[in-house]
């Protein structure tokens, strides 16, 4: 009997997930909600720049479009704008068309971070430098990559769940898409470091390619084979929390930070929805990938290397560090990403913010 009713709560949570999947409002900077953002063709006597949006269905990617104009127009670039919703033979078709208006530079942001090769490829035969931002080429051709180390990703989310679960319980993940660099970073460190730091905590691995309909799907069906969970990794807040949030609800799981039965979650991306879920008491932590960071820097040495201008590894003036990525001679300028938890301080050796951070893009 019990598993007939938390599998109808669970079914009802997974329609009306789905049925709110289908309404998002705009959004702009920072903002939960919708797809339909306008980027902004940035200065208009500026330097000329085809700049690719990656998907549609992510509130921290249509943050970052809605930052992208206004940094175009603060920086002197003229904006060429696409959309590819996470296709990698639409990018390649993008890039050709970006390159028939003969930008100086592209901004691109590959999902499939392996597929992109032909797209860059395209680029530098037309001498056309690629700046690609969030994701890693796996063969490399980048002139900068602009990023956060994901890696850390999956080692700080790992260790905020352990040390919250006293290195004890089951943890579900989401991972994001394998065929991804972010999605193998921050699953190759969660594990890695739940191996290593907090081997009586069993986590239960869900692929999801980065759709959050797989995300609920699978969660939907451990919390009738497993009803002990007690921790959930979130690789992508944008893409995973709202849904994630609705089913936990309608299932009776959703309890609050503090109180028996709460379960512990980790996200990733930094959104308002995020913070404000956190404020709540729904879930306890995320890592602030900065959106804001990400435009700028990317339209900043997308004019870089229209003037030729190079770089080298080392600390940077804004806070970051540039690594050779290893690929090429590839360069990756890794841009802060702090944990971000109601009150901020310590957790285990971890340092967080708090989410009343005047400095964090999804309060702006």
């Amino acid at each position: 009997m019990y598993t007939r009713i938390i599998g109808a709560a669970v079914a009802a949570a997974l329609a009306v997930t789905v049925a709110a999947g289908c309404t998002r409002e705009p959004a702009g900077p920072g903002s939960p909600g919708g797809n339909a953002v306008d980027v902004g063709s940035g200065a208009a006597d500026g330097v000329p720049v085809g700049a690719d949006q990656p998907r549609s269905d992510s509130d921290f990617w249509s943050a970052y479009a809605g930052y992208l104009g206004p940094k175009a127009a603060a920086g002197g670039v003229r904006l060429e704008n696409t959309s590819s919703d996470n296709d990698s033979n639409r990018l390649r078709s993008n890039v050709d068309t970006l390159l028939s208006k003969n930008v100086r530079a592209l901004i691109l942001a590959p999902q499939d971070t392996a597929a992109v090769k032909p797209a860059i490829a395209a680029a530098a035969a037309r001498k056309v430098p690629v700046v690609t931002v969030d994701t890693r080429p796996d063969s490399g051709g980048a002139y900068m990559v602009v990023r956060a180390d994901n890696r850390a990703y999956g080692t700080k989310s790992c260790t905020y769940l352990g040390e919250t679960l006293h290195g004890s319980g089951k943890v579900v993940e989401f991972q994001g898409d394998l065929a991804s660099i972010n999605g193998r970073d921050r699953s190759e460190a969660f594990a890695d470091c739940m191996r290593s730091k907090y081997p009586g905590i069993k986590v239960i691995e869900i692929p999801t390619d980065w759709k959050g309909d797989r995300a609920v799907s699978g969660l939907q069906d451990k919390l009738l084979t497993d009803p002990d969970i007690n921790g959930i990794y979130m690789q992508a807040g944008g893409v995973f929390l709202q849904s994630t949030l609705a089913l936990l609800r309608r299932s009776g799981k959703l309890v609050k930070a503090g109180q028996p039965g709460h379960i512990t979650i980790v996200s990733n991306d930094g959104i308002r929805a995020e913070l404000d879920a956190i404020d709540a008491g729904e879930i306890d932590a995320t890592v602030s990938q900065p959106a804001d960071l990400y435009a700028q820097y990317a339209v900043t040495y997308a004019e870089a290397a229209t003037a030729g201008r190079t770089f080298a590894p080392g600390p940077t003036d804004h806070g970051s560090t540039i690594i050779d990525t290893g690929i090429g001679g590839m360069l990756e300028d890794q841009l802060p990403a702090p944990v971000v938890t109601r009150t901020g301080g310590k957790v285990g050796d971890l340092d967080t913010v708090a989410t009343s951070d005047p400095g964090l893009w999804g309060r702006k």
